[in-house]
């Protein structure tokens, strides 16, 4: 099942999107939005399924989908909290710039608290008021999950995974330094978080989910040209039961809460540090991933940051080659 929020209000209206991405129905009788079915998901998930199914079936009133006109399909929550499941893209940034990785990186996941009281949608632009901030992307993967108790081991969470989604977690690169240099995490350095039009079910990546993380190529692109193409669960140290048994160690989760895999990165079949798609690697799935691996192959960065007018596309196809998520495509302009 396939759901998204179209723009109206603070939090959309709530419609569930076919399969193939063309159509919508609309799903207020369920649930005016996905907050308040993500809040009763046992006693609504039914009622969306049948709508479901009435709309593959073409039995039921629907309107063609546009992305444009899609909300992030939670345009606010009531918790977003972003990891670095892959430790090789946390391992890259500190070698180039001389820092050694502490082995508890391995065992112990990084996250932190990102804002989440207001999402772009996935066309919406990214607005920067300077580029010299060093404006750049971070794709990755995200799951929407109900209640979680305080305490939660990772092999109890899985089944508070409720829906996925595709993120690009906007980073301003060059105010990140001075920021974390306070030992007090990120504010002013992180922009606002864009997400993929719809949220899918577990059951619509059908084998390549295995109820922990996904098993398929993230791609970006950057105006128009390949970027990246990692495969999402492929040198995954952290997956999201995981992930989520951390984020409640000492706190509760609710209905609604959002957690991210952090830029999924892949090492080189050799074990190098990866190699650009032009040659013949799987790329990157952010600008900093490249630069870090420009400085240690070559004694510096080459590749710029993301410069106004840009455009970045972010998309996960199935093994037939069909958009899951449909696509987050966004330009870059000025504040």
């Amino acid at each position: 099942m396939k759901l998204a929020s179209l723009k109206g209000g603070r939090d959309g209206r709530l419609v569930v999107v076919s399969r193939d991405l063309l159509r919508t129905a609309d799903a207020t009788a369920a649930a005016p939005t996905l907050q308040a079915a993500i809040d009763d998901w046992d006693g609504v998930e039914p009622r969306l399924r049948k709508i479901a199914d009435a709309l593959e079936a073409g039995e039921v009133a629907h309107a063609p989908f546009d992305p444009k006109q899609c909300m992030a399909p939670l345009p606010r929550s009531y918790g977003w909290a972003d990891g670095s499941a892959f430790v090789n893209h946390v391992a890259l940034v500190r070698k180039a710039r001389g820092a050694e990785l502490p082995a508890s990186f391995w065992t112990d996941p990084l996250m932190y608290r990102g804002a989440s009281d207001g999402f772009l949608g996935p066309c919406d632009p990214i607005s920067a008021g300077d580029v010299a901030w060093g404006v750049d992307l971070e794709a990755e993967v995200a799951v929407i999950i109900s209640d979680v108790k305080q305490g939660a081991a990772s092999n109890d969470t899985a089944p508070a995974i409720k829906l996925l989604m595709l993120v690009n977690d906007v980073s301003l690169r060059n105010l990140i330094p001075a920021e974390l240099a306070k030992s007090f995490g990120f504010l002013q350095s992180k922009g606002q978080t864009a997400f993929s039009p719809v949220a899918v079910t577990p059951d619509e990546l059908g084998k390549a989910w295995d109820g922990t993380k996904v098993s398929l190529p993230l791609l970006s692109q950057v105006n128009g040209k390949p970027f990246g193409r990692p495969n999402a669960g492929t040198d995954c140290t952290f997956d999201f039961p995981t992930l989520i048994a951390h984020a409640v160690k000492t706190r509760p989760l609710y209905a609604g809460a959002i957690i991210g895999s952090g830029t999924v990165s892949n090492r080189d079949a050799d074990g190098g540090p990866g190699k650009p798609v032009e040659e013949g690697g799987v790329g990157y799935s952010c600008i900093a991933e490249i630069r870090s691996v420009e400085t240690i192959r070559h004694g510096a960065p080459k590749t710029p940051f993301l410069n106004f007018g840009d455009r970045v596309r972010i998309e996960m196809n199935d093994a037939e080659g069909r958009s899951i998520f449909g696509a987050i495509d966004q330009e870059v302009v000025r504040a």
